[in-house]
């Protein structure tokens, strides 16, 4: 028996999923903002490997770390108490001292995971060089609700072309948020909103926090898998569905789609491999926040004749569509309209009128069946009964073997062979003894 163990099937299939990714990627810019939990806790080296594998396939690495928990054992070490106002730490000079010498610790960690290279590890015969710099420059926050934050900063500006610099040499550049003023003056920097200021300076492809919850949630705590800004907006005003973090994160990845970072994630920080299996899986395993939505329904174009082929095959195969050669697929492409996700097609149907009725058939209405529990053939339904209607038709039918009950259950009814067109009627296939299905617009 010449087949492959199971265990090397799923590896090969998921490795040709990846593919596209993989070549999508390829000297893109991903900011990755993590908190001292993650550096200091257990997943540390797995996220170092997964960064190196990142790295080796050409993706433009910034990471930006945090130090909170590291602070707070330095302040107890030296017996100082720590000091928040509106959940910010107020710095001090003490505290500053404090600062200093976590974030420098932390950062020394982190350079080591990263130049690892021990055999028989997947960081085996890597070599990646790690930089810095002061990329950013700080302002004070001054003095809010009569708290002299002191010592706690804000970001003035990120020296963009400087970081751009060390990424096209190859260089993973790691940022620890610390910034210095004109005047020379050190400056203690939340570590998402260094990580936002930074992904929007250089315009990055991607934001990525790694976070205390698998993302953003709904009321029955699913997680949702997408969301736009302007949804994230409506989930900050109840922020009881948030945890520490997302109340902190959430924020950033809305302001960054905004100002021109094409995609946020949000991803636990206790799944090992989550990265990779947020960035190399369409399903993900986190929340993604975009700007606009994640999918989009629009007129099919010649492009997309081969998905629509991949996604109509099955349902030929075994009977439930009409077989269409390619050739026709290809005439008739202006009849479809497709759904896509992310930029890969999930869905689609065609719309072939019958002018003199004012009617027309609703044809080839296929779903990949990994989303078909998502609504997505809903969706794809009223895109095409809004253009029927745009059309002017008054009529809508669908012929099926199949699927009668997903018509009727979405206020189809049975009509007939009579009740179709007569150019229709005439071509009507007895032998498929198709239900031929109506709804008025």
């Amino acid at each position: 028996d010449m087949t492959a163990p199971e265990s090397t099937r799923h590896y090969v299939s998921w490795f040709r999923q990846a593919a596209p990714y993989i070549h999508a990627f390829r000297g893109r810019t991903f900011v990755i903002g993590f908190g001292g939990e993650v550096a200091q806790g257990a997943l540390a080296q797995a996220l170092a490997q997964d960064c190196n594998l990142l790295a080796a396939l050409g993706i433009r690495l910034v990471l930006v770390h945090g130090a909170r928990p590291q602070i707070e054992a330095e302040l107890k070490r030296r017996k100082l108490k720590a000091r928040y106002h509106k959940g910010l730490r107020v710095t001090d000079v003490e505290a500053l001292e404090c600062v200093k010498a976590a974030m420098g610790v932390t950062r020394l960690e982190i350079e080591a995971l990263l130049s690892q290279g021990l055999p028989n590890t997947p960081m085996a015969g890597a070599w990646m060089r790690v930089t810095g710099g002061n990329f950013i420059t700080a302002k004070p926050v001054g003095v809010v609700d009569g708290v002299d934050y002191q010592y706690t900063g804000a970001v003035r500006k990120i020296i963009a072309e400087e970081i751009s610099a060390d990424l096209d040499q190859q260089n993973v550049v790691l940022i620890s948020p610390i910034g210095v003023s004109p005047a020379g003056e050190i400056f203690n920097l939340c570590m998402e909103e260094v990580a936002e200021a930074v992904a929007v300076a250089l315009q990055a492809e991607k934001l990525i926090f790694l976070c205390d919850a698998p993302g953003v949630t709904d009321g029955r705590g699913k997680l949702i898998e997408a969301i736009t800004a302007e949804e994230a907006e409506q989930v900050l005003r109840k922020p009881k569905r948030l945890t520490e973090d997302l109340g902190l994160y959430l924020p950033c990845c809305m302001r960054a789609t905004r100002a021109g970072v094409k995609r946020a994630h949000l991803i636990d920080r206790d799944i090992d491999g989550g990265l990779l299996l947020e960035l190399f899986t369409h399903e993900g395993v986190g929340t993604v926040v975009t700007r606009d939505p994640l999918a989009r329904l629009r007129e099919a174009t010649i492009d997309d004749v081969a998905a629509i082929v991949g996604l109509i095959a099955p349902l030929e195969a075994d009977g439930t569509l009409v077989r269409r050669g390619r050739e026709r697929l290809e005439m008739e492409i202006g009849r479809f309209s497709v759904l896509e996700h992310d930029g890969v097609i999930l869905g689609c149907a065609a719309l072939y009128p019958f002018s003199k009725d004012k009617a027309a058939e609703l044809a080839c209405l296929a779903i990949n069946p990994d989303y078909r529990r998502v609504g997505y053939g809903e969706q794809m339904l009223h895109y095409m009964e809004a253009r029927a209607r745009k059309a002017g038709l008054k009529r809508l039918f669908v012929l099926t073997t199949r699927t009668s009950h997903w018509f009727i259950e979405r206020g189809f009814k049975d009509a007939g062979v009579d009740s179709l067109p007569r150019e229709k009627r005439e071509l009507y296939n007895w032998q498929r003894r198709s239900k031929v299905l109506g709804k008025a617009m």
